[in-house]
C-alpha cells in the first residue's frame, strides 16, 4: 500500500506528546516523594514514631479524584426545599426515631454530663452520615497528603495530616480503618483529625477513641464539641414563625437580635406553641428561602450548629430533624411550584443584572454572598416588593424585564 507520506509525522508527534506527558508524570511523583520525604522529617520532629510514619506513606501516591473535588465548582445552587427534603426525609425521621429509643439510656448518660439534648445528638448522627451507615471509604492519610501537597491550602492540610498521624500513633484505629471524606472528616460525627484530637472523647473507657466503631465514643465527643462550641442546656434552636403582611424583610438578616417581646410587636408568631418549652429571651429572624418560604426565630444553639456547619440550610436541618425526633411536627409551608434552584450561569446574571441597574452585586462570580443579597435586598424595596434577599429564577426574570 502506498503510503501518503502524513502517517510518519504523525507518529512522531503522539510519541513526543506521550512522552512529554510521561515526563510530566515522572516529574510530579518526584515532586510528591521528596515533598513525603520531608514531611516525614517533620512528623518525627512532631513526636510521631518513625514505624507509625513508614506504615502511613509506604507506597503513598496523590489522589486525583480528591484534587478533582477540591477544585469542583458548584454547578447549581438547590432550594431549600430541595435540600430539605433530602435532608430531612421520611426515612431519616423514622430511623431517628428508631434510633433515638434504641439508644436512650446511653445518650442519657452524655446529655447528663454535657447538658446537649439527646434528639440533637442523634440529628447530627443522622446529618453527617445517615447513624452511621456512611462513613466515607477514602483513605484519610492519603487524602490529607494529596492535599497537604498542594499548594492551594497546604498549611491547614499539612497540620491535619500531623493530626491524623497522631491518631494512628496513638493507637486510637488502624491503617486500613482510617477512611473517611475526600477532605479528612472521620468517623460517624465526621470529625476533622485536628478536632478529633482536641474534643474527641473515650466514652467507653477502653483508652482508645474509635468514632467508626464506639457509640459511647461518637455521642460523648460530639456533645463534648457542642458544650466547647457554647451550646445552651435545655433551650431550642429556633421556633418557626409566621411574618405578618408588609413585614420589613430587612429586618431578617440573621444578625439583628431582638427581644421576644420586640418580635411580637412587629407581628411574627410563632406556629407551634409548647408550654414544656423554655424559650430564650433574645432571637435572630432568620428566612429559610424567599418570603413566601419559612421563617425562624433562632437562639444561640442556632449559632452553635453553624459553628459546626455554617450553612443556615444545615443548621434548620438539623434543628427541625431534631424536633421530629421527639415527635415534634415539621415545617408548616409548602414549596412554591415556581421556587426551583439557579444554575452559576443564571446567579452570574442577577448579579450583572443588580450591577448595570446601579446596585453594586460585586464581581459576577455566582456565589450568593452578603453582597448579592444586599444588593437585591436594595434593588426589591425600590420596587416596592418585599426585600428578601433571596435570588431566584422569579427575581432574574423581574431583573431582566424591569431594570
Amino acid at each position: 500500500m502506498k503510503s501518503t507520506g502524513l502517517l510518519y509525522p504523525l507518529i512522531t508527534v503522539v510519541a513526543m506528546h506521550i512522552g512529554t506527558a510521561s515526563a510530566n508524570t515522572n516529574e510530579q511523583s518526584n515532586d510528591f516523594d521528596r515533598w513525603l520525604s520531608q514531611f516525614s522529617q517533620k512528623a518525627e520532629a512532631a513526636g510521631i514514631g518513625k514505624q507509625t510514619i513508614d506504615q502511613a506513606f509506604k507506597n503513598l501516591t496523590p489522589n486525583q479524584k480528591v484534587l478533582d473535588l477540591d477544585r469542583r465548582q458548584p454547578e447549581f445552587v438547590s432550594t431549600f426545599y430541595d435540600y430539605f427534603r433530602r435532608a430531612v426525609s421520611q426515612t431519616r425521621v423514622a430511623n431517628g426515631r428508631k434510633n433515638f429509643r434504641k439508644q436512650q439510656a446511653l445518650l442519657a448518660k452524655v446529655t447528663q454530663k454535657y447538658g446537649v439534648q439527646s434528639p440533637y445528638l442523634v440529628a447530627f448522627w443522622g446529618m453527617e452520615t445517615n447513624y452511621g451507615g456512611y462513613t466515607g471509604n477514602l483513605s484519610i492519610i492519603r487524602s490529607l497528603a494529596t492535599l497537604a501537597h498542594d499548594p492551594r491550602r497546604s498549611e491547614f492540610f499539612s497540620n491535619e495530616l500531623l493530626s491524623a498521624l497522631k491518631i494512628l500513633d496513638r493507637g486510637h484505629v488502624q491503617l486500613d480503618e482510617m477512611n473517611g471524606s475526600w477532605a479528612g472528616a472521620m468517623g460517624q460525627c465526621q470529625f476533622m483529625p485536628s478536632n478529633y484530637l482536641r474534643y474527641a472523647v473515650d466514652g467507653d473507657d477502653d483508652s482508645k477513641i474509635n468514632l467508626w466503631k464506639s457509640l459511647p465514643d461518637v455521642f460523648y465527643s460530639a456533645a463534648h464539641f457542642l458544650n466547647e462550641l457554647g451550646w445552651q442546656k435545655g433551650e431550642p434552636w429556633g421556633k418557626e414563625v409566621t411574618l405578618p403582611k408588609n413585614f420589613d424583610f430587612s429586618l431578617a438578616d440573621g444578625k439583628s437580635s431582638r427581644s421576644i417581646a420586640e418580635w411580637q410587636a412587629l407581628g411574627v408568631r410563632f406556629v407551634h406553641t409548647s408550654t414544656d418549652e423554655v424559650i430564650p429571651g433574645q432571637a435572630k429572624l432568620v428566612l429559610a428561602s424567599d418570603y413566601r418560604g419559612p421563617a425562624f426565630l433562632t437562639f444561640k444553639n442556632f449559632d452553635v450548629i453553624k459553628r459546626w456547619n455554617r450553612s443556615d440550610k444545615y443548621a434548620i436541618a438539623v434543628g427541625v430533624l431534631a424536633d421530629q425526633i421527639t415527635g415534634k411536627p415539621g415545617l408548616s409551608y409548602q414549596q412554591p411550584k415556581d421556587d426551583t434552584g439557579l444554575d452559576l450561569t443564571e446567579v452570574k446574571q442577577i448579579q450583572s443584572l443588580l450591577n448595570q441597574a446601579g446596585y453594586d452585586a460585586g464581581k459576577p462570580d455566582g456565589i450568593i454572598g452578603s453582597k448579592t443579597r444586599g444588593a437585591l435586598r436594595a434593588y426589591q424595596k425600590d420596587k416596592g416588593l418585599p426585600a428578601d434577599g433571596y435570588p431566584s429564577i422569579r427575581m432574574l426574570k423581574l431583573l431582566s424585564t424591569h431594570p
